[in-house]
């Protein structure tokens, strides 16, 4: 079995504002570390990291939402974190219009527990996997 790990808010949101910079060089390399010593190893995000994370950038560093999705989009390419979710995180992050980022989140973390999410709010319940209670 391959080794994962699951990382919380503070390591993401250093590895989407590089601050502060000493604090970000020390968490890269102990991430590849982890993926150099252990070649197997995945190491991730849940979606409430990236929401917490989303919403961290935003309110912290002044951040718009769609630089906020980029930049998530970017340390996700970059190879040393995957969403845990897979390519529907990634496919939300790259939506707009419609529900915002965190109501696509709870809507995806309940799809992969194979749950239908229900809500009074009508752009969630256009999602296809969610129903306008």
């Amino acid at each position: 079995m391959n080794p994962r790990f699951g990382i919380d808010t503070s390591i993401l949101v250093r590895l989407l504002t590089g601050d502060p910079a000493k604090d970000f060089q020390k968490t890269v390399k102990a991430l590849e570390k982890i993926l150099a010593d252990e070649p197997s190893a995945e190491i991730m995000a849940s979606n409430q990291v990236i929401g917490e994370a989303y919403l961290a950038v935003q309110h912290h560093y002044g951040v718009s939402k769609a630089a906020a999705r980029s930049a998530l989009l970017t340390v996700f390419a970059s190879g040393l974190v995957a969403p845990l979710n897979g390519g529907a995180v990634l496919k939300a992050l790259l939506s707009s219009g419609g529900c915002g980022l965190l109501d696509r989140l709870i809507v995806d973390d309940y799809h992969a527990h194979a749950l239908v999410t229900l809500t009074h709010d009508q752009k969630m319940a256009a999602l296809a996997e969610a129903r306008k209670l």
